[in-house]
């Protein structure tokens, strides 16, 4: 948990290195997901938690608040929406209105118990690949497959870290040969 917590400091510090220098990337990033553009008059000065929060709004949390709150394993009543993207859409899953439910379902059911914001879902193996996670990694029988209430957080935060890794676009700070 903590390791995707810093990963995504590290990448919201690239992110606002790129963006303050004049990276076009950069600055489409960050408004694409604040509104609000940067301008070179300084209407707009992006500071670190602007970066912050665009990194975890990339991941379907609400800003920086609400994901490292869900990331570090604090009970959360709300999951985001990183679990559900739209390439999963085609699956057929069973949705459910509350944890219990969820429960018995995958109980009977089998697969993997996941949350969506304040919902839940049970999906199968191919639904998880689709997610881009493999279904056999040793985390899920660590977890129970149950992304809601794992019985291993840290494994969890193992599975987070690398969704986050697959959703954060990679930046590297380029350096200035000229200089």
């Amino acid at each position: 948990m903590v390791d995707v917590i810093n990963t995504l400091k590290s990448n919201a510090r690239i992110l606002h290195r790129l963006a303050i220098s004049g990276d076009r990337e950069a600055r489409a990033r960050v408004t694409r997901r604040l509104g609000q553009a940067i301008l070179p008059d300084g209407e707009f000065a992006l500071k670190r938690r602007h970066c912050l929060t665009v990194v975890a709004r990339e991941l379907g949390f609400n800003g920086w608040g609400h994901a490292a709150a869900v990331l570090e394993g604090n009970k959360s009543d709300d999951f985001g929406t990183l679990l559900s993207p739209p390439r999963c859409s085609a699956h057929a899953n069973i949705w459910c209105r509350s944890y219990d439910e969820a429960k018995s379902v995958h109980a009977v059911q089998g697969g993997y118990l996941l949350a969506y914001k304040n919902q839940y879902l049970v999906v199968d193996e191919d639904y998880i690949r689709t997610l881009g996670l493999d279904p056999d990694d040793e985390n899920w029988v660590a977890m129970g497959k149950d992304w809601a209430r794992p019985k291993d957080i840290t494994a969890r935060g193992r599975l987070y870290a690398t969704l986050a890794c697959q959703v954060i676009p990679v930046m590297e700070v380029r350096h200035d040969e000229s200089a």
